[in-house]
């Protein structure tokens, strides 16, 4: 069987085309339970640089701002970021930037990534190799936030679980573990850099 392949612009393009809120981020009860557990996670009251990955329309971007003292929110998605700029336009700490996560990470130090259900979107391979660029970027005691959908997906190139297991094989010798928890269909990790 042939290896799956990161999933590109085209994709999501086409995901985007068919709907404003391909996932339901808006109206979701499970979407809204999920990112409350995923705030609660959060070890500290307050970031003062932090990074969305793959902040789609900005629903959890929105709930995030809170925590931070400046949120870059990132997506592949021209259409995602306008949805999300416009849900967040009164918000004075986030900035909005488009780019592929998977060749591209900004310039800068973080003490808090979140990657909230977009690493399943990247092979196996891609991803370990990004593990490591976000360790980079990361200041000492920083954290980076995994959040995923644990149900297979056939378009997905990994499960949730595969891209925590994966992320663990790469870093658990320069990161510890400080909190998981795990609902019926996602999982969160919480990872502090020495």
């Amino acid at each position: 069987m042939d290896k799956k392949q990161s999933l590109d612009s085209e994709y999501f393009k086409g995901v985007y085309n068919a709907s404003d809120d391909p996932w339901n981020f808006e109206t979701s009860e499970y979407e809204a339970a999920k990112y409350a557990a995923t705030i609660a996670a959060l070890p500290k009251a307050h970031y003062e640089n932090v990074l969305e990955l793959g902040c789609s329309i900005g629903v959890l971007t929105k709930l995030l701002h809170a925590k931070a003292g400046h949120l870059l929110a990132t997506d592949i998605s021209d259409k995602a970021l306008r949805i999300a700029a416009k849900r967040c336009e009164n918000l004075n700490n986030i900035s909005f930037k488009k780019l592929n996560f998977q060749h591209h990470i900004p310039a800068g130090n973080y003490d808090l990534i979140m990657i909230s259900e977009v690493a399943y979107y990247l092979s196996s391979d891609d991803w370990k190799q990004l593990v490591g660029k976000l360790y980079d970027i990361l200041e000492v005691n920083g954290n980076i936030v995994l959040v995923h959908w644990l149900p297979v997906v056939d378009d997905y190139p990994q499960t949730g679980d595969e891209v925590h297991q994966n992320f663990e094989k790469v870093i658990k010798n320069n990161m510890k573990k400080i909190f998981n928890s795990r609902a019926q269909n996602y999982r969160i990790d919480v990872w502090q850099k020495s």
